[in-house]
């Protein structure tokens, strides 16, 4: 099997001028990681799509495991131009998955640019999260950023995004949002954070998209229910692209009345607004 790397920091990042680049490609994956039914591959993302990243032979990702299960769910539709036992996949650093791509003022956390090296000899690269478009509620910004800075051309393919697909099925304002990502664990400071997301909602009219790691989904559930005013409107879509996904919109007060539709192994978006 493949093994995972870790860059050197001595890395070459940079290239000749008149070296050719490769391009990185920002690889959708379908929605179905963790959830006990996955969705044909063909269903989740377009041809097109499965088609490049059949063609690639080096990928930056979250976890070397899942990447190589994605893999074989593209070769199963269209074969590797590699295979994969020889594709090199480099998983992104820990402290991305701990602390995101950038710290408190916005700079990276790590310096990005030796994962690209590959690219900078001409190969093109992928770049994949476990559900959905990297980069966007997932890892891998530091990588697109380093990308531009070192001029690799980046090439975002077609693919779902959760968050979209839960805006547009919410009802609530889709001209004005926010993704806030995650919560605080903490009941106290979470209380706190649904208020504060809830008041600027009500006063904007700006709907507030966030997500939970799915075994504490019903505890933020109950927390949203128990916090939110009784006319505010919360939202949630679980198993997105899924044929068991769930989708509903609704007053809290309405909420209060019904079981939680939540459980604790599902991916979960959530959304409070008008």
């Amino acid at each position: 099997m493949s093994e995972a790397t870790t860059p050197s920091p001595v890395a070459a990042v940079t290239a000749s001028s008149d070296q050719k680049r490769g391009r990185l490609f920002l690889v959708p994956a379908p929605l179905d990681f963790g959830c006990e039914q996955q969705a044909p591959l063909e269903d989740a993302l377009p041809r097109a799509t499965i088609g490049q990243a059949a063609q690639l032979s080096h990928w930056i990702c979250e976890n070397a495991k899942s990447t190589r299960a994605y893999l074989k769910r593209v070769d199963a539709i269209q074969a590797l131009a590699t295979p994969i036992q020889a594709q090199q996949i480099t998983e992104l650093p820990r402290e991305v998955h701990k602390k995101g791509d950038h710290g408190d003022k916005g700079a990276p956390v790590f310096d990005a640019r030796p994962l690209l090296a590959a690219a900078l000899q001409g190969h093109d690269m992928g770049l994949v999260s476990e559900a959905g478009m990297p980069a966007v509620a997932d890892p891998g910004s530091s990588i697109v950023r380093a990308a531009h800075d070192l001029e690799i051309p980046v090439v975002p393919l077609v693919g779902p995004v959760s968050l979209l697909l839960a805006l547009a099925a919410s009802g609530m304002n889709g001209q004005n949002f926010a993704f806030v990502g995650y919560l605080p664990q903490s009941g106290q400071e979470r209380t706190q954070r649904i208020r504060e997301l809830e008041s600027f909602a009500l006063k904007t009219g700006q709907t507030q998209v966030f997500i939970e790691t799915p075994y504490r989904n019903a505890a933020l559930w109950q927390a949203l229910t128990q916090t939110l005013q009784t006319n505010t409107r919360l939202a949630m879509a679980a198993g997105l692209t899924l044929e068991s996904a769930k989708l509903c919109s609704l007053p809290v007060k309405q909420w209060r009345q019904r079981e939680a539709p939540v459980d604790n192994r599902t991916p979960t978006v959530f959304l409070i607004g008008r």
